[in-house]
């Protein structure tokens, strides 16, 4: 572990740590069922997230080599780990577009479906899930079109609603979702296998839930378009309106015997950062992993901590390490472009993003948080996604320092200007405090560290 007199390298080493410890190479082993029995079933691996591609490797590097093992699984584009895009095993990996669904997600879940044609219950579905499943696993309801769903998640994307609420509406308006990819293996035995990236890791908002039972109702569908002023096609209007879009429901007979495992949580990742910064002699503390709200309000408020950490020794004394995670969401003021889920900021960002502004919601919570912090002492704060990708852009997110805002201002820039944009990237690009991974092939959220020297 880098030493406290070099921040941002510290800082760099607790985001590696929550990453290494979400990869499905670490945690899939133990989750995995037997393969029928010879000559009586096959394995079909299902699935779709931004882990995707790293989930199939994984599996197909486990399964044994003479069982029989086939599927499809859809991932972001540029999410391939190379070594399985050089050499690709017995699991099929399509990508597609993340947030909003293109013509190659429809095209793959037309395949997923497909391949579910002729199972029995001597058959074995392995189904591997993560987050951003819900665009990638595209299959509109009966009478809407992909252009429809786009539309829908746009306005989505943009409305500020949180995660939970925009899946909600997602897996009602979906062929696929909500359960239903479980009703259309039935009645094959399923397993899946999830890595979180949803405040309280409900198997049944984790991508929309494909393959668990949906709790949630035509009706509240309704109600969170009419809170968020969001404009539905007639098909949809008329689908969520006469309960023809209803989801399978908990108690349904499809769902019996069916196995669910969380391989992978934000909870785990953030202790093991915390666990990374101890063993170095850094006293850790773990605010929550469930963190949400608007990301500049989130912002503001872990200011005020380790403000009072920096001045007044409390909460907590330092040096020290706190660490959030969660998922906050990013309203986009205006503008047409659109970017990931209430996960991000704006202009191409994840949230939902026009231009000028680009962005995603750990700048936007780095760039609240730093205005609030108005350059204090020994302070030090990164704020990264843990896929690697914040928003649309190449980055993972940034870094805070006690010297952003009076470097920002030597150049002629305005904080507050950039933030009342949602431009936060364009601001930490200028200063050079992007963290840039690339991908990582997990995701289990956001990921915030406060340094207090």
């Amino acid at each position: 572990m880098p030493p406290l007199d070099d921040p941002r390298a510290l800082l760099l080493a607790l985001f590696e740590a929550a990453v290494q410890r979400a990869l499905p190479a670490h945690n899939t082993a133990a989750y995995l069922p037997p393969p029928p029995a010879p000559g009586r079933g096959r394995t079909l691996v299902l699935g779709a997230g931004k882990a995707g591609g790293a989930m199939a490797a994984a599996v197909d590097a486990l399964w044994p080599a003479d069982a029989p093992l086939s599927g499809l699984v859809i991932t972001r584009y540029d999410h391939v780990p190379p070594a399985y895009r050089a050499r690709p095993g017995r699991i099929e990996v399509v990508e597609a577009s993340h947030p909003v669904p293109d013509e190659a997600g429809l095209r793959a879940t037309q395949r997923v479906v497909e391949l579910t044609r002729g199972l029995t219950a001597d058959d074995l579905v392995l189904c591997l899930v993560s987050g951003g499943g819900s665009a990638l696993l595209s299959l509109p309801a009966s009478g809407l079109t992909l252009a429809d769903k786009q539309a829908v998640n746009k306005a989505l994307l943009k409305s500020g609603a949180a995660i939970d609420e925009m899946n909600c509406v997602r897996k009602h308006l979906s062929a696929i979702k909500g359960g239903r990819l479980a009703a259309l293996c039935a009645p094959a035995r399923v397993v899946t296998l999830l890595i979180s990236d949803v405040p309280g890791d409900a198997p049944e908002v984790i991508a929309s839930g494909p393959t668990v039972p949906d709790a949630s109702s035509c009706a509240q569908a309704l109600a969170i378009c009419r809170r968020y002023g969001i404009e539905l096609p007639p098909a949809a209007r008329a689908g969520l309106e006469s309960g023809a879009f209803e989801t399978p429901k908990p108690g349904d007979p499809i769902f019996a015997g069916h196995q669910v495992h969380l391989i992978a949580t934000p909870q785990q990742s953030l202790e093991a950062a915390a666990a990374a910064a101890r063993a170095a002699g850094l006293p850790a503390h773990i605010l929550s992993d469930e963190m949400e709200g608007e990301s500049r309000e989130v912002g503001k408020v872990h200011a005020a901590l380790a403000r009072a950490v920096a001045r007044h020794g409390q909460p907590f004394a330092r040096p020290c390490v706190i660490l959030s995670g969660g998922e906050t969401t990013v309203t986009v003021k205006s503008g047409p472009d659109l970017g990931e889920s209430s996960k991000a900021a704006p202009g191409r960002g994840e949230s939902g993003k026009a231009a000028p502004g680009r962005g995603g919601r750990a700048t936007e919570f780095l760039l609240g948080c730093a205005l609030a912090l108005q350059g204090q002492a020994g302070v030090h704060v990164l704020a990264a996604d843990t896929d690697g990708i914040d928003g649309m852009e190449d980055n993972a997110g940034a870094i805070v320092t006690p010297s952003t805002l009076a470097r920002a201002q030597a150049l002629g820039l305005k904080a507050a200007d950039f933030l009342d944009r949602n431009d936060a990237y364009s601001f930490f690009a200028a200063l050079g405090d992007l963290v840039v991974p690339g991908p990582t092939f997990t995701n289990v959220n956001d990921f915030r560290a406060l340094l207090i020297t």
